[in-house]
């Protein structure tokens, strides 16, 4: 009786300094502290919620597994007095089977929501509003709009000054209009990038010879960050680019910008340095002027 008291006296102060630590929980913590902000795009608020939601599961599952360690190490413990060994227990059949059925329970479940929102995310639209295509390479982006047959060419990041700072006006930047259905198909130029935009919480490997495509609505405007996600050679950390989600008439004007520039039409395979012999599925050198394949 005394250590069932003892117990609940003990567990109130712990329900209350949980629940002060939940009430003042700042916006970024309970987003888990991702980047961004809730509705960039169509699915940032279901990738925050299966990351938050997964901790909070984990959070609880370590606080009963440390509070029985706990508990265990001080109730067992040897007292004065005691000698020799206490009573050696082999099994314990509802402890086995609570051990094994809540993690089985748990692992099933993580599985079941990672697999619903995966399939949400990868869902591909059949008639989008605007087709990009990326070119990644080393070290810089190149995007093709598709639908208004206009293209940007970029270049490396550049570090100027004594702290080496990075001009973000230079860099290539990917303009898309707030609210509509956007497919971005991305591919390499050269060797294995990775397209990530990081506010959006989401990115996608890009491969030589290989096509790989995004699907996503952009809900805010506003300017966003990009960079390769995979490490890609010497200046991999200067892969970087914008992105600018605007109104549908800015987006109109910024290409009708592009093609009174000139940038007419789309920059294709012609620049890549490397491609692959899907047949042979090997990397095979691009032949040089002169040359032709055997």
């Amino acid at each position: 009786m005394r250590s069932n008291r003892r117990l609940r006296w003990a567990a109130i102060p712990v329900a209350v300094a949980l629940g002060l630590v939940l009430a003042g929980c700042t916006q970024e913590q309970l987003r888990g502290y991702l980047p961004g902000e809730p509705g960039i795009t169509n699915h940032t608020d279901r990738i925050t919620g299966l990351w938050t939601t997964s901790w909070i599961i984990l959070l609880v599952v370590g606080i009963v597994t440390w509070g029985l360690i706990v508990w265990a190490a001080l109730v067992y413990r040897r007292r004065r007095g005691q000698t020799g060994l206490p009573v050696q227990l082999r099994y314990n059949m509802p402890i086995e089977i609570l051990y094994t059925i809540v993690p089985l329970i748990l692992i099933l479940g993580f599985f079941a929501f990672t697999a619903r929102d995966q399939a949400a995310i990868e869902n591909e639209t059949p008639d989008p509003d605007v087709h990009i295509e990326v070119y990644g390479k080393r070290w810089s982006w190149d995007f093709n709009y598709v639908n208004e047959d206009v293209y940007t060419q970029g270049t490396q990041a550049r570090q100027e000054g004594p702290d080496n700072q990075i001009d973000r006006s230079t860099l290539p930047t990917l303009y898309l209009p707030v609210g509509q259905e956007v497919r971005i198909d991305v591919n390499s130029r050269d060797v294995q990038h990775s397209f990530w935009v990081v506010e959006f919480l989401y990115k996608k490997d890009m491969y030589p010879g290989l096509d790989n495509s995004i699907f996503f609505t952009p809900e805010k405007v506003g300017s966003y960050s990009g960079k390769c996600a995979e490490l890609c050679g010497e200046y991999h950390s200067l892969m970087l680019f914008n992105v600018e989600v605007v109104e549908q008439a800015e987006y109109d004007a910024y290409i009708e910008d592009l093609r009174a520039a000139g940038n007419e039409g789309q920059v294709d395979g012609t620049y890549d340095t490397r491609y692959y012999n899907i047949q042979e599925d090997a990397p095979v050198d691009a032949p040089v002027d002169g040359e032709t394949e055997d």
